[in-house]
């Protein structure tokens, strides 16, 4: 089974940018369908990308045109760049399977956006 550690996250302006990385363990990453989440607070945690093992990317509404999701199967690491960002994007974000499977949500990495 696969495990996950987020990083990447931190306190940026509105309108910059942050690349989260997402490391994986485990045999089977390559085949795998891997998602982005995040949860703000006091909301609930919503997908806002996720990308097949081919590298094909559905995106969230909220974030299509300003985040990009990628992967490294050779790596086991899955990427999200955030360009743009806007004070609605703070979160802690997640990645996870996609569907993504309880018992692997981790603590995620933080992004702040504010002035």
């Amino acid at each position: 089974q696969v495990q996950f550690v987020e990083s990447g996250g931190g306190l940026v302006q509105p309108g910059g940018s942050l690349r989260l990385s997402c490391a994986a363990s485990g045999s089977i990453f390559s085949i795998a369908t891997m998602g982005w989440y995040r949860q703000a607070p006091g909301k609930q945690r919503d997908m806002v990308a996720r990308i097949a093992s081919g590298g094909s990317a559905i995106y969230a509404d909220s974030v299509k045109g300003r985040f990009t999701i990628s992967r490294n199967n050779a790596k086991k690491t899955v990427y999200l760049q955030m360009n743009s960002l806007e004070p609605e994007d703070t979160a802690v974000h997640y990645c996870n399977n996609w569907p993504p499977l309880e018992y692997l949500w981790g603590q995620g990495t933080q992004v702040t956006v504010s002035s």
